[in-house]
């Protein structure tokens, strides 16, 4: 079976993200960029199905600047075989991603797609199912639990009122969620021989899609600041101030 991971280059979650100051998007200039975490988790769980030998071939795409070819060869140092970077200026919108996706299963003949549920930048959460809608096949999101029986998957999902388990019939496409694995550290040897696995650049032309943008950012702001919490001397006086200044009640 091969496996295709899709992956996005973001910043680190654990730094403090600063908005431009003219408000047209978030600084990125000299700050430290990462691995998308549901797309770590995605490209863990292509790995370990490799390593029970379920999946033959764990490809690993990503999309955007040439910079993120760091983070494919860091899925590379984590396990997968090959890598495709599809070479795009500006970050394309979900519904180009999607396209993009498809055009490449097409292409690989891939029998797995792993996505991440959401990226931690844009928060969108909507590749996974477009490319599902794309390409016409059964999906499970946000999975916390993945099981191969012959040629289906079974994917337990986490729902409002609990788990369900879904039975998708390959080729499959699947969004992973936090529950589903941890992801392992790359060990040295492996970043060594990640720089010798084969990373092929293309661009959306040689798939026929366009990358022409229909969304557009107007703002980006910063949230605003909280407001310091007042302690009150009794129930009566926290009663009257959600009347008459929180005015809730």
């Amino acid at each position: 079976m091969k496996v295709l991971v899709a992956i996005k280059r973001v910043i680190d979650p654990y730094v403090k993200v600063r908005v431009k100051s003219d408000g047209s998007s978030v600084e990125t200039n000299n700050v430290k960029m990462t691995m998308n975490p549901f797309c770590e988790i995605a490209v863990e769980e292509a790995v370990r199905l490799k390593e029970a030998g379920v999946a033959e071939d764990v490809l690993v795409v990503s999309i955007g600047a040439s910079s993120c070819q760091e983070q494919l060869r860091s899925a590379l140092a984590l396990g997968a075989d090959r890598a495709i970077h599809i070479d795009v200026d500006q970050s394309p919108e979900p519904l180009v991603v999607a396209k993009l996706l498809k055009a490449v299963m097409e292409q690989e003949y891939v029998q797995l797609v792993l996505l991440g549920k959401q990226s931690i930048d844009t928060d969108n959460n909507q590749v996974a199912q477009m490319l599902a809608a794309l390409t016409q096949r059964p999906q499970g999101t946000f999975a916390s639990e993945l099981k191969v029986e012959g040629d289906a998957i079974l994917v337990t999902r986490e729902i409002d009122g609990g788990l369900e388990t879904l039975k998708l019939t390959l080729p499959a496409i699947v969004s992973t969620d936090l529950r589903l694995n941890e992801p392992r550290y790359a060990s040295l040897p492996n970043i060594m021989k990640a720089k010798k696995k084969p990373l092929s650049v293309m661009t959306p032309e040689f798939f026929g899609v366009s990358v022409e943008s229909s969304q557009e950012v107007l703002e980006v702001m910063s949230p605003p600041v909280r407001k310091a919490g007042e302690i009150v001397g009794s129930v009566n006086e926290l009663i009257d101030k959600l009347k008459n200044e929180a005015k809730v009640m």
